[in-house]
């Protein structure tokens, strides 16, 4: 057993940050190497729930530890949060300090009958790592959740550097988080320091300058190598026959026209207000293009806690019954197969909070966004989406948060994105990144390369 190498993933407990570690988790699983997953026993829970991979079909050996966390305050999503952040999840966040010890004993333990311990976290957990900088034969790696793009931008904006001229005039970040959250992050950069090496979930083919970028700006004289093996997410959609979710929604998709479809979710974290929903409804509706609509409550801290009743998002009166008679769309209130509705041929683009799992989801099944950003990272990856990749419109200018978009804004977006010259642009451009996005995965593309790289060089 000495001879071995082990890897110990340490995500942050919001649902687009595990999902990401849970994949890079089946991707070095799948080059014979064990990997232990760390967290509470209901973000485990939930992380294997969600999964993308079945884990009966997962190769390779993945260990989750479900370690004891303080019980946590888990309050329902509130529509009064500001930038429209999930600061319902915020004392998730804070909990996770009560994970260093159990992690600083797991990473020890592995380490007297491992050759190696490479301990990945999530860029949010430094200090939850910071005790394996002392093991000897253990190396810490930092994952980086966001876009190179959005990272580039926070360090310029850091060090007071101007960014590149085409996107200029766009919101600092710190103007789309709360203080607390950013607190959060503050304090996790006293223990960033003790990095071997950094992991994006982006691609060489969409953001390779940005990754150049973003490794020279935090360079500091020291030679951390920065590997892009993204995407994460499965590129290749199981067939009909085999296909995993007998979702209702997608023998729906099989009846409709190659490309007619656009796909409508705003992630896990988004609350929208009842009069916000209202508007898309009667948006969608005008605009007669066939929709499916993810409806669903923003998640809890705790996805799995009872404790005070659902909201129940209320549609206008007959619009679920006009949808189904027209045949015009479909709405989903449960957990949504969202990479098989983008990788089927009759989703023709996707109005998005443009959270980056989504983004790269989009991409490498080469359909075309319409962004609608919200908070965090998403401005940002709204302009690399519309701006600088140019494969997405922009549905609402995200300089005025509090606005409500109305009916006839987002009736125009769709038909821009679904039925216009532009649109058809911006589609052919997805179809084309996205056919180069799975070739990177394929053997000899330049993510499976990086991938082979990082294995390699933590094998070594």
């Amino acid at each position: 057993v000495s001879g071995s190498v082990v890897v110990v993933m340490v995500p942050l407990p919001a649902q687009g940050h595990l999902n990401q570690l849970l994949q890079l988790a089946h991707l070095v699983a799948s080059y014979g190497i064990p990997v232990h997953f760390v967290g509470s026993a209901s973000v485990n829970r939930q992380a294997k729930l969600r999964s993308h991979v079945p884990l009966s079909s997962a190769p390779g050996d993945i260990s989750f530890h479900d370690f004891p966390t303080p019980p946590i305050p888990s309050p329902a999503p509130s529509l009064s949060s500001p930038y429209k952040f999930p600061s319902q999840l915020q004392p998730a966040f804070n909990a996770t300090s009560s994970l260093r010890g159990p992690v600083a004993s797991l990473v020890r333990s592995l380490s007297s009958v491992s050759r190696r311990v490479v301990v990945v976290y999530d860029s949010l957990m430094a200090s939850v790592v910071q005790d394996a900088a002392s093991v000897p034969n253990a190396e810490i790696y930092v994952f980086q959740p966001p876009s190179a793009f959005m990272l580039c931008w926070f360090t310029w904006e850091s060090i007071g550097m101007a960014p590149p001229p085409e996107v200029e005039g766009f919101p600092s970040i710190v103007d789309s988080c709360p203080n607390e959250f950013l607190k959060f992050v503050e304090s996790q950069k006293e223990c960033q320091k003790f990095n071997s090496g950094c992991i994006h979930n982006t691609c060489r083919v969409v953001e390779g300058r940005f990754v150049d970028l973003f490794a020279s700006a935090t360079a500091n004289g020291t030679a951390i190598k920065h590997w892009a093996i993204g995407p994460f997410n499965p590129v290749k959609v199981p067939e009909k026959s085999s296909r995993r979710s007998a979702h209702g929604c997608m023998e729906w998709l099989d009846k409709q026209a190659p490309s007619s479809v656009i796909y409508v979710s705003f992630g896990t974290t988004t609350v929208l207000s009842g009069e916000q929903i209202r508007e898309i409804a009667m948006g969608l509706e005008r605009s007669g293009q066939k929709f499916i609509w993810v409806l669903r409550e923003a998640d809890k801290a705790d996805i799995f806690g009872g404790g005070g009743e659902a909201r129940k998002i209320e549609l206008p009166q007959g619009f679920e019954e006009m949808a189904a008679a027209r045949d015009l769309g479909v709405v989903v209130r449960d957990w949504a197969p969202q990479l098989e509705i983008l990788g089927h041929p009759a989703t023709g683009g996707f109005l998005s909070h443009c959270g980056w799992n989504s983004c790269m989801e989009s991409i490498s099944m080469g359909v075309p966004i319409l962004a609608w950003p919200m908070h965090s990272d998403q401005p940002l990856n709204a302009v690399l989406i519309t701006q600088v990749l140019k494969i997405g419109l922009i549905v609402k200018d995200w300089m005025s948060p509090d606005d409500v978009v109305k009916s006839s804004a987002i009736e125009g977006a769709v038909k821009a994105l679904m039925a216009s010259e532009e649109g058809e642009e911006a589609r052919k451009r997805a179809a084309e990144l996205g056919a180069a996005v799975r070739g990177s995965m394929d053997e000899g593309g330049v993510s499976r390369a990086e991938l082979d790289s990082f294995i390699a060089h933590i094998s070594r």
